[in-house]
């Protein structure tokens, strides 16, 4: 199993999901921020034609991750798995499109992987994030949530590959030019990590099995790659290969 990234951040997020049984190979994209023409022309580098695609997971309805979803699903013919909730805020862009509903904490397959949802708190309908499996190795994919949870937590545990949210560092928001209500949704129970908070959940986690972390959505306004590096060398140690997603190249493939 492996995954890539066409880019990560508040212009747009879009992850792909790759595994292979020696006979049949499954591709999937995980929320989709961007245009379609920019979709084909990010996703060309990869080497995967969109009609590919076995299936589109969304975690919420927020546009930089649901943005380009249904344009594509259209017209590539793609089925679409989300929240009932998430489902209920987009359901006027979702017209002619293969919709499949999931639940937290039900896993189901799609070819040659299995997925779980899990709840996260983020403010959006019904929030949900992924966890993938090839039956070999576990990829962990958390990227817009307020705060750990234990059911998070849980969900994350013996990840072999993790892509987690570093969307801030505390200070630099606290002296952006935000407004105050955007400081605060930020910062609050239901907006994004903080480098620290991430890194408090990271420390949390089972890490027994983790090789590979990426560190994702960080604010180009309010973080800088060098604060989340900090951040995680509390945690990590060496033991683990680290990188860091950006908004224009995402990342290339990582072998889970």
């Amino acid at each position: 199993m492996r995954f890539a990234s066409l880019g990560s951040g508040s212009e747009g997020n879009a992850l792909l999901i790759s595994a292979a049984s020696g006979v049949t190979t499954t591709h999937l994209m995980l929320d989709c921020g961007f245009v379609t023409r920019e979709v084909e022309r990010r996703i060309a580098r990869f080497d995967i034609d969109p009609s590919r695609l076995a299936g589109i997971l969304v975690t919420h309805e927020h546009s930089d991750h649901v943005g380009g979803v249904f344009r594509l699903a259209r017209r590539y013919r793609v089925p679409v798995w989300l929240s009932h909730g998430t489902w209920e805020a987009v359901q006027d862009d979702a017209s002619g499109v293969d919709v499949r509903l999931c639940r937290d904490a039900e896993p189901f397959s799609v070819g040659d992987l299995q997925i779980t949802p899990y709840t996260v708190p983020h403010d959006a309908r019904e929030p949900l994030q992924y966890a993938a499996t090839d039956g070999r190795s576990k990829l962990g994919v958390l990227t817009d949530i307020g705060c750990a949870t234990p059911h998070v937590i849980a969900s994350l545990a013996g990840c072999d590959a993790l892509l987690l949210e570093f969307n801030h560092d505390s200070e630099m928001l606290a002296k952006s030019a935000y407004t105050a209500s955007l400081k605060s949704r930020i910062a609050g129970p239901l907006g994004h990590l903080s480098n620290a908070d991430a890194a408090d959940l990271l420390e949390a986690i089972d890490k027994s099995r983790l090789k590979k972390l990426v560190a994702a959505h960080l604010s180009k306004k309010n973080n800088t790659p060098e604060l989340v590096g900090t951040a995680i060398d509390r945690v990590i140690r060496g033991e683990v290969e680290v990188q860091i997603a950006c908004q224009e190249q995402g990342f290339e493939w990582t072998a889970c």
